[in-house]
C-alpha cells in the first residue's frame, strides 16, 4: 500500500491546523488588546463586525482575560 499521499495530506493537515491556532491566538490577543485601551461606545459592536464573532462570544474572551491576569 502506497501512503505517500496520505502522510503528505495528514501533514498539511497539521500544519493548516497549527497555523489556524496561532492566528485565534493572534486575533484573540488583539480583540482584548483593543478592548482593554478604549472605552468608546460601539467598540465592542465594531470588533464584532471585524471578526464575525459574536458579542456574547467576545465578552466571554474579555471575562477570561480579566480573570486571567
Amino acid at each position: 500500500m502506497d501512503t505517500a499521499k496520505l502522510e503528505l495530506a495528514a501533514q498539511r493537515y497539521r500544519d493548516a491546523q497549527e497555523s489556524l491556532d496561532a492566528a485565534r491566538a493572534d486575533l484573540q490577543a488583539e480583540v482584548v488588546s483593543v478592548l482593554s485601551s478604549t472605552d468608546e461606545r460601539g467598540a465592542q459592536a465594531q470588533v464584532a463586525r471585524i471578526t464575525g464573532w459574536t458579542r456574547e462570544q467576545i465578552r466571554l474572551l474579555m471575562k477570561a482575560a480579566r480573570e486571567e491576569s
